[in-house]
């Protein structure tokens, strides 16, 4: 290989064959091969149909405006419509959201579910306030839930742990 020569440049037998690309030139061109030719443009439509026929015609199922009379008086002011915002405001009858019994699950019971119950009883709390119904209640519905299983499993713990400590005492004494 010659040093002198960039690796990927063409031989020199290729370069009157193929150009600077490496790639084949393009065959030559030739306007609408195998169709017969019609002149500059496209050939006739062979279901023979004319332009569409003048806008306000009796065809379109109009009449055109009879000629020397006026056309009727345009309002010159428009009128504008004010802006309304439409936006939601709190529910009437809001949903329970169960703060203070997530609060009591996360500090006395389970805190990992009582601290989920939190979150969903702030979401629903602020769901209430903000108008959204569908979503306080599926809020509501997820902390309630969570604060029953926090409580369950709160409950089983102690249950479990007074068990333990009359075992202890009782092999102990």
């Amino acid at each position: 290989m010659d040093p002198s020569k960039s690796p990927s440049a063409p031989p020199q037998e290729y370069a009157a064959e193929k150009s600077y690309t490496g790639q084949v030139p393009p065959p030559a061109y030739h306007d609408n091969p195998g169709y017969p030719q019609f002149g500059p443009g496209y050939p006739p439509h062979p279901q023979g149909f004319g332009p569409p026929p003048p806008y306000g015609l009796a065809e379109y199922g109009q009449q055109p405006y009879p000629m020397g009379h006026q056309y009727p008086a345009q309002q010159a002011a428009v009128t504008d419509q004010p802006t309304m915002y439409v936006t939601r405001g709190p529910l009437a009858e809001p949903v329970n959201d169960y703060l203070c019994y997530s609060i009591f699950t996360m500090l006395c019971c389970f805190l990992p579910l009582g601290i989920a119950a939190l979150i969903y009883s702030i979401f629903a709390r602020e769901a209430n306030h903000s108008g959204d119904q569908i979503t306080a209640e599926r809020c509501s519905r997820i902390a309630r839930t969570l604060n029953h299983v926090a409580l369950g499993l709160g409950i089983g713990a102690l249950v479990l742990f007074i068990v333990y400590a009359v075992v202890l005492v009782a092999v102990s004494s």
